[in-house]
């Protein structure tokens, strides 16, 4: 039995959520899964009620899960370091989720907007720390509201922190076998404290891996680089800041934000690991029935794997392969006229 804390969140989070599931279920079934959903409302709407997006013990309530599945958090008339601060920012602290793990490629049947690339020219995956860095959240206001007013924000890195997100980057790398390449993203010569930090350890790490070659970008490069020549790329892995901003241009030169999973990962296992797309709550286009629900299934596909379910999950990668090769049940964001349910109802007839 897997026990599962769901956090649907806010627009269109509620409706891939809900066909993430569905498809879980059907996948259940031939692999002898249980299943056991258990659903929190924390949200925007939540925080409207209650002046907060969650409990103070909301993180006490997740830690008897075997994992978290979240789709999207984030609206219009919120400011968005409420949200991140008040939900998504305390479950990866308090559960140690030090590695975000989010995989870009490009699949039979979609196109990318980059010119001549055929299908798994794009088959990266970006390794971002996602505990310390930029989000660290450490600083304060002086002199709030008033002309003078002064903000300081301080990223934390420590030799810890960056050493164990650069390790998983390497192992990883072993394990996928493909181009046993490992990018470090940095930008050390303007951030000449916590990034050169970043870079020794990075340069320490790399000497127990012979077999794995390796370079270092700056992270402007790095954004120009994986629009030029994302085809070089295996593991990229970078700080908290760097590893945001590169993933969201993957999403965008594999074809949709649509199709972008990740996850929220303690590989140590001794913390609850959290699972989301990459993609936000997309308020513009929530419960209209138009959402790509892919990205959060193939989120419930990583899931899955990190329960042991390797065989299920390779199942739910598969279909949701076969049908973007197809292409006859797609959402508009892929140029097809499919309903988000349509989607979810098509990939669940095919694991089940």
């Amino acid at each position: 039995m897997h026990r599962i804390a769901v956090i649907r969140g806010d627009g269109i989070g509620v409706d891939v959520v809900e066909e993430a599931i569905k498809v879980l279920e059907a996948v259940a079934p031939k692999h002898g899964i249980e299943w056991e959903f258990t659903e929190f409302p924390w949200s925007s709407n939540y925080y409207f009620e209650h002046g907060e997006m969650m409990p103070a013990d909301g993180p006490d309530q997740l830690a008897e899960f075997d994992g978290i599945f979240l789709g999207a958090v984030g609206h219009p008339e919120i400011q968005d370091h409420v949200t991140l601060n008040g939900l998504l920012l305390p479950i990866r602290r308090r559960f140690d989720q030090y590695v975000c793990l989010r995989p870009s490629v490009l699949y039979p049947g979609v196109t990318s907007p980059l010119a001549g690339l055929k299908p798994y020219d794009i088959d990266l995956v970006v390794v971002r720390e996602n505990t310390e860095g930029e989000y660290a959240n450490v600083g304060g206001f002086q002199y709030e509201g008033r002309p003078e007013e002064v903000a300081v924000q301080t990223a934390v890195f420590t030799r810890h922190g960056c050493e164990r997100v650069i390790r998983f980057a390497f192992d990883l790398a072993r394990q996928r076998n493909k181009k046993n390449h490992v990018t470090s993203i940095t930008k050390s010569n303007a951030l000449g404290y916590g990034m050169v930090l970043w870079d020794r350890t990075f340069a320490e790490v790399a000497e127990e891996y012979p077999d794995i070659t390796t370079n270092s970008l700056l992270i402007d490069a790095a954004c120009m680089d994986f629009i030029r020549k994302p085809q070089e790329f295996d593991v990229v892995v970078g700080s908290n800041l760097f590893g945001d901003i590169l993933t969201d241009i993957g999403a965008i030169i594999t074809g949709s934000m649509g199709l972008a999973s990740s996850a929220n990962l303690d590989p140590t296992r001794e913390g609850v690991s959290m699972f989301e797309p990459t993609h936000g709550s997309a308020p513009d286009i929530a419960g209209q029935g138009i959402a790509n629900p892919m990205a959060q299934i193939l989120t419930g596909a990583m899931m899955l794997r990190h329960l042991g379910e390797d065989v299920a999950a390779d199942d739910v990668e598969k279909a949701v392969e076969e049908t973007l090769k197809i292409g006859e049940v797609l959402t508009p964001d892929l140029g097809g006229t499919s309903t988000t349910s349509g989607v979810g109802d098509h990939l669940a007839n095919l694991v089940s």
